[in-house]
């Protein structure tokens, strides 16, 4: 089962989501420092992170600028912040999802449950994947072992990144609007901006054109996105 880090430093907080992670049967580690975040993270492998934005030493964002230099665990940050600007600022860093305080427990169970669920079936080739190789020599994509290869490099990519990816290597060169786009890597067609796609965008675009210079993923004005590779 599922490993998953919890890094709160209310305690209360932290035991409520424990036991109802336990009680879903995950094992839970938890962390109340900032500092102490990255060297667990190094030396213990973890399937997803709970990670509240507000910690002693360090904070989340920082957090997670730090830990996608090294790792794509999934990671879902917890905050009181409702400011559109920290929602999109935590999701441009690589995190997977974001919720706000207050929350119900049982809503962030069912939130990791979907995403371990979609990393899962990304792994194993599920619908929402494209099938590797992908849409031919320059770019390869391979969903038995969530590897993204561009002219032979490997990407480094979030889950979302990685099925965003997958839904632009399936029809090379279709524009795909951004409602479409939702529907492929939110599958539990929660509530989120249009501008939330557009960081995604923006991340996975940024990775591509570190391999390959140049427009990667075009934004079509009033439409949406297309892949040109």
């Amino acid at each position: 089962m599922a490993h998953i880090l919890i890094v709160e430093d209310e305690p209360k907080l932290a035991r409520l989501l424990a036991d109802y992670l336990e009680n879903s049967g995950y094992t839970t580690t938890w962390l109340d420092h900032g500092n102490d975040v990255i060297p667990a993270l190094r030396q213990t492998s973890f399937d997803l992170v709970v990670l509240d934005l507000m910690l002693p030493g360090r904070d989340g964002l920082d957090i997670c600028r730090e830990l996608r230099q090294f790792s794509q665990v999934p990671v879902v940050m917890l905050t009181a912040r409702v400011e559109e600007i920290d929602r999109l600022l935590g999701l441009e860093l690589g995190a997977d999802d974001y919720i706000c305080k207050p929350f119900s427990p049982r809503e962030v169970v069912a939130r990791i449950k979907a995403i371990l669920r979609r990393a899962s079936g990304a792994a194993s080739g599920e619908a929402g994947a494209a099938p590797g190789p992908g849409s031919g020599p320059a770019l390869q994509i391979d969903a038995d072992s969530h590897d993204a290869r561009l002219d032979g490099h490997p990407l480094d990519l979030t889950p979302v990144e990685f099925r965003l990816l997958s839904t632009f290597a399936s029809a090379p060169g279709r524009i795909f609007s951004r409602e479409q786009l939702l529907d492929h890597i939110y599958d539990d067609h929660r509530v989120v901006t249009d501008r939330t796609v557009d960081s995604h965008v923006k991340n996975l675009r940024r990775k591509l054109e570190t391999i390959r210079p140049g427009d990667t993923i075009r934004s079509i004005y009033g439409v949406g996105y297309k892949l040109e590779i």
